[in-house]
């Protein structure tokens, strides 16, 4: 059962509203574990506690039986300590990192063809596909890169206009009132002036030295390069 955090310590809040206690045998394990979690949820009762901000769902743990979550973690350790659990660890990260590598490459390629600078541009195409794939696609970054939800395709025009919203116009800095929808709106026109200043990058036309998004590039691989070690 999903519940979200009640308004009191051991207290929930249900999907209908109500405030419920914990049960005084249960106890909350935190989230960091996913194997413990996995294993106290699949071995009966408990509550999910999730807390929405925004467009994001946070876990805050699980409430369950103490009983049950110390008897999985006492079978855990035990199977950890065994020299086969390091090996199976460290052949599932060799493969965990190797299918990052490959979707990195894939996410790269993806942003390239959406930008599709002309051939005048493809320096700069190549360093701004670079920057935005860096943002956008480490594990757990909670980025548009990491959903699965729709195409690589459209992650990547959303990645792009995401990284420009932030590097190359004033969003960061605006007091946007709180009115229902003022926000969406305010990031559907910056989006469609990106799209507008991407289009001049496409078609090969001059460029003015004074252009946000090649501000913002220059401003970038200077800040690379001020880290490079000497």
């Amino acid at each position: 059962m999903n519940v979200q955090p009640g308004p009191k310590p051991r207290t929930v809040k249900m999907a209908d509203g109500l405030v419920a206690s914990a049960p005084e045998d249960w106890e909350l394990l935190p989230p960091g574990d996913a194997a413990l979690t996995r294993r106290v949820k699949a071995a009966g009762e408990h509550w999910v506690v999730q807390e929405k901000k925004g467009r994001r769902t946070f876990s805050r743990g699980v409430w369950a039986p103490s009983k049950t979550i110390h008897s999985i973690q006492a079978t855990l350790e035990t199977e950890r300590s065994h020299p086969s659990h390091a090996k199976k660890q460290a052949a599932a990260k060799a493969r965990r990192d190797r299918e990052q590598e490959h979707y990195v490459e894939d996410f790269g390629l993806a942003v390239k063809r959406f930008l599709n600078f002309h051939s005048n541009f493809h320096e700069l195409q190549n360093r701004l596909a670079k920057l935005v794939s860096q943002h956008a696609t480490p594990v757990g970054s909670g980025t548009v890169a990491r959903t699965k939800r729709i195409p690589i395709e459209s992650r990547a025009e959303a990645a792009v206009i995401a990284w420009m919203r932030h590097q190359t116009t004033c969003y960061d800095d605006m007091k946007i009132p709180r009115v229902k929808g003022k926000r969406r709106e305010i990031r559907r026109m910056l989006a469609q002036r990106s799209k507008q200043r991407l289009e001049a990058y496409r078609q090969g036309r001059s460029i003015p030295t004074d252009c946000p998004l090649n501000q913002a590039l220059s401003k970038n691989q200077a800040l690379s390069k001020s880290l490079d070690p000497p």
